[in-house]
């Protein structure tokens, strides 16, 4: 599971995902990706759970890249507590993703296997995705 070896501050605020992403937008490693379409928090277990329907998709072939990382802490409250005594542990960490992020890059396999392997991790995510080609803007 991805998190933070070590972190400044153990708490976070939630903050605002407004905007597209102005980074990381576009596939610069590979040669097809997974764009985000949708603002979402993307938990460290979805991303493991993309990456081995990817691998298990791309037959150990070719070369997968992840561009997003879970570093900001999600705290929950015990259920059945009574309001106030403090904000909740740490319970897991999620990467805050805005539309257009590029999550997923693969390379080193044929267009059909590449295609199918990230439509497959796309059932894997709350939020909505599509399959951006290189060189083109679709697929």
């Amino acid at each position: 599971m991805l998190m933070p070896k070590r972190v400044k501050w153990r708490k976070q605020m939630r903050g605002r995902m407004t905007g597209k992403a102005l980074r990381g937008a576009e596939v610069s490693f590979g040669e097809y990706g997974l764009q985000a379409l949708e603002p979402g928090w993307i938990t460290a277990r979805q991303i493991e759970a993309a990456r081995r329907t990817i691998v298990r998709g791309m037959k150990r072939r070719g070369k997968i890249w992840i561009r997003i990382f879970p570093a900001k802490p999600y705290t929950h409250k015990p259920p059945e507590t009574r309001m106030g005594s403090g904000k909740g542990n740490v319970e897991y960490y999620v990467a805050p993703v805005k539309p257009g992020r590029v999550m997923f890059e693969v390379s080193g396999l044929s267009a059909e296997i590449a295609i199918a392997a990230l439509k497959s991790a796309q059932y894997k995510f709350s939020i909505k995705t599509k399959v951006v080609g290189r060189f083109a803007g679709g697929e």
